[in-house]
């Protein structure tokens, strides 16, 4: 005697659901296991820390939105110190266990990191803000976030023009020096700021094409070269200010200084205006210059060509295209952003340059360019990760925060250094960057 047996019930459907994961996203290679575990880890740390500060913390913590000198007068915000630093450390935790487990998929580790970073922030500055007698602003935070950046920025567009084709540029800090002093002396001789930063751009130009010259014609290792080059900026800079500069200083060394440029109406609005329309001539070039560089690069046919070039050059040359004069017009083409991020060192401060005053500013716009993944509008993300960070160091030492002051001037350097070992993970540059092509 047979039984009969439902078809519907002995065969299953071979259809995945609308939720079910693909083979692709259930597979998890061994470098993606790692940056999501050390984000998790990270975070988690930071989750942990924040709760071991509950100790310190009393009071509210007080936050100005507007500066004392604003025409409109935002509220100032307080929040209850110990309930906001609880609520980010177990949102830190969360986020963090969401990563270590596994468990977050499409969008959510994306949201899940967002949330976490807000959190640290909030955390941090609550812990730091908490019972002190200024409340911390707000205003002047972001405000000084886009004018540390600056540099930074066009420091990273030259970099990233010069590696996607293919030359590895680590002589940004000395184009960067270059172009500061080039900027001091020319403006204090003529008291004209054009002047000055054309003679920045034309310096950052001059080392570009030093870099080009030995890197593309003459085949030297690229890193060494970068080296030579900083050291070359630094002993003939420091040579011309002791010798000329120095010694006649109301003559060589007191270059005009640029002032705030409003953008009318904008500039009117609360707190936005003031922070983003009432800025320098060079910030606002340098807004413009990441738009352009990303038109350049992923818009034009001279950007196609020199994406190839970074990344397969043999295949460039098989066409008929020189290899040697697309990377030569990039590089050029950098040291135009280096100069003016040279010039902002001297135009936008005291007028004056001093020896190695760029303080390594060159080399933390190279870290921006690898954590941004060599792709102009990342990298200028950040160049504003690490601005923000310089510039709450500096607020954060007038509110006589518990934290040593000596930590807080290495802050900036230790956020950089969590951000690239911790977050940001493994990144593949243009597979023929730093590789001498010979025909």
């Amino acid at each position: 005697m047979s039984t009969a047996v439902d078809p519907v019930q002995e065969t299953p459907d071979p259809r995945p659901g609308p939720d079910a994961a693909s083979p692709a996203e259930r597979t998890e290679s061994r470098e993606r296991r790692r940056q999501r575990l050390s984000t998790g880890v990270l975070i988690g740390v930071v989750g942990v820390l924040l709760l071991v500060s509950l100790a310190s913390v009393s009071g509210d913590a007080r936050f100005a939105l507007s500066d004392a000198f604003d025409a409109v007068q935002l509220p100032t915000v307080a929040l209850p110190g110990l309930p906001t630093v609880v609520v980010c450390a177990v949102a830190c935790l969360l986020a963090a266990a969401g990563f270590v487990s596994g468990r977050l998929r499409g969008r959510l580790p994306a949201l899940a990191a967002t949330v976490a970073g807000v959190a640290v922030i909030l955390g941090f500055l609550t812990w730091a803000a908490a019972g002190r007698d200024l409340p911390f602003p707000v205003s002047n935070q972001f405000a000084g976030t886009l004018s540390l950046a600056t540099p930074l920025v066009f420091g990273a567009l030259c970099g990233v023009l010069c590696e996607r084709a293919g030359v590895v540029n680590v002589s940004i800090e000395g184009q960067f020096l270059a172009a500061a002093f080039a900027a001091a002396v020319v403006g204090s001789l003529t008291q004209s700021v054009p002047a000055a930063m054309l003679a920045a751009v034309l310096a950052g130009v001059v080392m570009a094409a030093l870099l080009a010259l030995f890197a593309i014609t003459y085949l030297v290792n690229q890193v060494v070269l970068g080296v030579v080059l900083n050291l070359l900026a630094v002993g003939v800079t420091g040579f011309l200010f002791d010798q000329l500069v120095q010694p006649a200083a109301d003559t060589y060394n007191s270059a005009p200084v640029l002032e705030p440029v409003e953008v009318p109406g904008l500039a009117r609005i609360p707190f936005f205006g003031r922070v983003l329309f009432d800025q320098t001539i060079l910030a606002y070039l340098a807004a413009v210059s990441v738009v352009l560089v990303w038109v350049l690069l992923y818009r034009t046919t001279w950007g196609l060509r020199v994406r190839a070039t970074g990344e397969h050059p043999e295949a460039v040359d098989t066409v008929g295209i020189s290899v040697r004069a697309i990377r030569w017009s990039a590089v050029l083409t950098g040291g135009v952003f280096a100069g003016l991020g040279g010039a902002f060192f001297t135009l936008a401060s005291t007028g004056s340059f001093s020896k190695e005053f760029t303080v390594g500013n060159g080399f933390i716009a190279l870290a921006a360019l690898i954590m941004g993944r060599w792709h102009p509008v990342l990298a200028t993300l950040m160049c504003l990760f690490f601005g923000f960070v310089t510039q709450m160091a500096s607020q954060l030492q007038t509110l006589s925060t518990p934290m040593p002051s000596q930590f807080l001037l290495i802050l900036p350097y230790v956020a950089t250094i969590i951000a690239v070992a911790g977050l940001v993970g493994r990144v593949r540059p243009p597979a023929a960057d730093g590789v001498p092509y010979e025909k």
